[in-house]
């Protein structure tokens, strides 16, 4: 699978997760799991730092980094962490512009 391809399914899969875990839908565990699962499958990839990246892709690892570094459980309770990652969110979508402060590194080997 290339790069694109693994980042615009994930993108789908994402979105879907944090808006079920913000409708309350699903439990904010599953979310985890998935950023955990996610990064298992990257780690099959063969990517080196070569490997150009885009917009979408940056904004991906952003939401991959400060989900797992405030917990999905945060997308409930932080209202300040809910907007941004739904900026980011809208970004997938065409809605809006490239969110502010967005760093999104993409993981190496």
């Amino acid at each position: 699978m290339i790069i694109e391809q693994f980042i615009n399914e994930k993108i789908l899969q994402i979105r879907a997760y944090i808006n079920a875990v913000i409708e309350e839908s699903i439990h904010h565990t599953e979310l985890d799991k998935f950023i955990v699962d996610t990064m298992e499958e990257w780690t099959v990839l063969c990517i080196n730092e070569e490997t150009p990246n885009s917009a979408r892709e940056r904004v991906f690892w952003h939401v991959m980094h400060e989900v797992s570094l405030h917990g999905a459980q945060a997308l409930r309770h932080d209202l300040f962490f809910k907007s941004e990652i739904t900026t980011c969110l809208d970004f997938f979508i065409g809605k809006g512009s490239y969110p502010i402060d967005c760093i999104g590194w993409r993981p190496l080997p």
